[in-house]
C-alpha cells in the first residue's frame, strides 16, 4: 500500500524542483524529503526522480506520479475546506501570506488591535515573495500586488499603492545626472513593474546595486547608494531622502484581497479579512 505522507513530499518536491525548496515548503530537513522520496521508489518499484546537480528532474514515470499526488492534495484541501466552512467559532489559525516589507509596514497595528477583540484567533504572517497557494492551504487568505486571472477566488481591491524613484539630497548634490547610478531588484522581478519603470527611468545608466529585498534597497539608498524605486508605504518617518527624480504620472500598484471562495463566509476568516480591509492602504 501507497504511504502517502511520502506521496505528499514527492509532489512537493516536483513543485519546488529542488530539495531545499521542498524541505522549505514543508518546514522540514532536506534530507528528509530525499529519505521519502527514496522509500516512494521503493515502495512503488519505479525511479521518479534523476538529480542533475541540486535540481531535481522528474522521469516520465515520475510525470505522471507528480500529476496524480497534485490532484490528490488539491482533493484533500477541498476537503478540509468543507471541514473549515463549517465551523462557526473565532477561534483557530489564520494564515494571511502578503509580501515581507507590505506586511511588516502595514499589518502588525491591525492585527494586534484584532487578537485582542478576538484572543482565540492565532495569526501566522506568510511573508515570502513568491505567492503561497490558496488551494493547497499555503495560505487561507492572501494580499497580493496582482490580481488572480484564474482560480476559485473571492478578490476585492484593498487600495493602491504608489512607488517613486529617491535618494539622499547629498548624493543629487554631489552626483552630476549623467552619473548617477540605481539601487534595484535582482534579474528575478525584471518584469514587476516598478522594475521596469526604474529601468526607463536609469535610461542606458549603471544600476550599481541590486538585492531581492526592498529592505536592502531602502538602506542603501540612505546610505547615498544611489536613486532606488520605493513604494510610500517605507518612508514613514525616514526624512533622509527626497525625491530623485518627480514623475508626472507615479507609478500605483493595486493591492488585492484572495481568498477561496470555499471559505469566504468562515466567521474567522471574515473576522480576519474585515481587519485587513480596515488598513488605510493607500496611506
Amino acid at each position: 500500500m501507497i504511504d502517502w505522507e511520502s506521496l505528499r513530499y514527492f509532489a512537493a518536491l516536483a513543485r519546488a524542483g529542488t530539495l531545499l525548496g521542498a524541505a522549505r515548503a514543508l518546514g522540514v530537513e532536506h534530507a528528509t524529503v530525499a529519505r521519502r522520496v527514496a522509500g516512494l521508489e521503493e515502495q512503488m518499484g519505479v525511479k521518479l526522480v534523476d538529480r542533475r546537480g541540486r535540481r531535481i528532474v522528474l522521469t516520465p514515470e515520475g510525470e505522471r506520479v507528480a500529476g496524480m499526488a497534485e490532484r490528490m492534495g488539491l482533493e484533500a484541501q477541498a476537503v478540509e475546506r468543507v471541514g473549515l466552512a463549517a465551523g462557526a467559532t473565532l477561534a483557530g489559525e489564520v494564515r494571511i501570506s502578503a509580501p515581507p516589507t507590505l506586511a511588516a509596514a502595514m499589518l502588525p497595528a491591525a492585527l494586534v488591535d484584532l487578537r485582542l477583540r478576538h484572543p482565540d484567533i492565532g495569526i501566522t504572517i506568510v511573508g515570502e515573495t513568491r505567492y503561497a497557494s490558496l488551494d493547497r492551504r499555503e495560505a487561507d487568505v492572501a494580499v497580493r500586488m496582482t490580481k488572480p486571472e484564474q482560480g476559485n477566488f473571492v478578490i476585492s481591491k484593498l487600495g493602491d499603492v504608489a512607488f517613486g524613484l529617491y535618494a539622499t539630497a547629498d548624493y543629487l548634490a554631489t552626483t552630476p545626472e549623467e552619473k548617477r547610478t540605481f539601487i534595484a531588484y535582482d534579474e528575478t522581478m525584471a518584469s514587476a513593474p516598478q522594475s521596469i519603470r526604474l529601468a526607463e527611468a536609469a535610461d542606458g545608466r549603471k544600476v550599481a546595486l541590486r538585492a531581492t529585498t526592498l529592505e536592502f534597497q531602502l538602506a542603501a539608498a540612505r546610505a547615498g547608494g544611489g536613486i532606488a524605486m520605493l513604494p510610500n508605504f517605507m518612508l514613514a518617518g525616514v526624512d533622509d531622502l527626497v525625491e530623485a527624480m518627480p514623475q508626472p504620472q507615479p507609478l500605483m500598484r493595486e493591492l488585492w484581497l484572495v481568498v477561496h471562495a470555499d471559505i469566504r463566509n468562515v466567521p474567522i476568516i471574515r473576522v480576519v479579512m474585515e481587519a485587513l480591509k480596515s488598513i488605510s492602504w493607500s496611506g
